[in-house]
């Protein structure tokens, strides 16, 4: 049966014996400007094994490649003293995630990186989101090539308005062995997994997966987080297949990818926006600025909250008209790329609480504030767009996103 771009696979979890809160940590590219909250982590976790010590957290990255032989290490060391476990064979993880905005539930399985694709306009199965960085991608490839093993924070998205795919699985739940229930560090919430093994259980997601594709007109899903993680999956694994004949590309791990698929229309995944901060501008001018690239674009800037610019304690709303079918976000983020290069001194950062941007812009430079953008104009905006433009979303708020739990060999 076609297994429409996800495929059961070995899924290795900490042992019994290992504590479960101790080993999920938070995804690696959250809270990267708080240092504070990592070095709590490492106080929490102490010497005990955990996912912190195999990935490789953002607000590090300025240390370049000095932490990557420790991950590898690590990687190695857990699977030979038996932290690591196959506790899944051929198989997935339906999981149940509990934060304050409530239970989201997902699927952990494998995706074939041949079924993925991030370039705009694609018509693959899986496709991005947001615009894919090519310079963001090599730095990560350096953490991912040789290491033995993958952990996901890679989110997919499904448009299943009915909850056919996932709310099935779910309901039959009580049929399927617990592999954790666990508490999370940090205000994470709380996680439950299940093994889904059995073949009439695999071949019930694959009809609802044929429904579904075909509902969607062969759009399955949308990378809501992770879209750069799994661009650097795609990149290895596009590195590695030209070394290998067809015969052995066709099996080899590293042609896929460990994820959580998530239904968008699940009532605990909130979509928030994210505004942007400009440090050494002018707010006025910037402001003036935006109003004369939006005229010559033939549209028209009102009075409003659509767009909203903040400086020095002023604020200033506007709304896009004649904006066809693009979102205010993909006006100002292209405003914003034109405004960087005209003002090299200016530097940008993406900031998920509006507090704290308009207390930056006090004395900073100017922020701009956003709305989130409708969950149900996603996949819309992709087919008509390609993809949307860099971080016009975020899901849910940073200790929601998705703990590090399941692992999966990849060499």
């Amino acid at each position: 049966m076609a297994s429409f771009g996800i495929h059961p696979t070995d899924i290795y979890l900490p042992a019994p014996h290992i504590e479960k809160k101790k080993w999920a940590v938070v995804a690696c590219d959250q809270f990267t400007s708080d240092v504070s909250y990592w070095q709590q982590l490492e106080k929490e976790v102490g010497n005990a094994p955990s996912a912190l010590r195999i990935v490789y957290p953002e607000v590090y990255l300025s240390e370049g490649e000095a932490r990557i032989p420790a991950i590898r290490n690590a990687m190695e060391q857990y699977m030979a003293d038996g932290v690591l476990t196959k506790q899944v064979e051929n198989g997935f993880v339906l999981m149940e995630r509990t934060t304050q905005s409530g239970s989201r539930i997902g699927l952990v399985a494998a995706i074939d990186l041949e079924d993925y694709d991030y370039t705009p306009g694609t018509s693959a199965p899986i496709r991005a989101t947001e615009g894919t960085i090519l310079s963001r991608i090599p730095p990560r490839v350096k953490i991912r090539e040789g290491a033995l093993l993958e952990s996901p924070h890679v989110m997919l998205l499904m448009d299943d308005p009915r909850d056919t795919v996932l709310g099935e699985v779910y309901k039959n739940r009580d049929q399927l062995p617990v592999l954790y229930d666990t508490e999370l560090m940090a205000g994470g919430g709380t996680l439950k997994g299940w093994a889904v093994t059995e073949e009439n259980q695999k071949e019930a997601l694959y009809v609802a997966l044929k429904q579904l594709n075909e509902d969607c007109n062969g759009f399955l899903f949308a990378v809501g987080d992770g879209n750069h993680s799994l661009a650097t999956a795609k990149a290895c694994w596009e590195n590695k297949k030209a070394t290998l004949s067809p015969e052995a590309a066709a099996n080899d791990p590293a042609r896929y990818a460990l994820v959580e698929i998530v239904n968008l229309h699940s009532p605990a995944l909130s979509f928030e926006p994210i505004h942007r901060m400009v440090f050494g501008a002018d707010g006025q001018q910037m402001l003036l600025d935006f109003a004369a690239y939006v005229r010559k674009k033939d549209m028209a800037a009102k009075p409003g909250d659509d767009i909203v610019f903040v400086w020095e304690g002023h604020k200033t709303g506007l709304s896009i008209h004649k904006a066809g079918e693009l979102l205010p976000v993909a006006v100002l983020q292209a405003f914003l790329d034109r405004f960087l290069q005209e003002n090299k001194k200016c530097e940008i950062d993406y900031v998920h609480e509006a507090e704290a941007v308009e207390k930056m812009s006090m004395d900073q430079g100017a922020g701009v504030l956003l709305h989130a953008i409708e969950k149900s104009s996603l996949f819309p905006g992709i087919v008509s767009g390609g993809v949307l433009p860099r971080k016009t979303f975020s899901m849910g708020h940073g200790h929601e996103k998705r703990y590090y739990m399941e692992c999966r060999i990849i060499k």
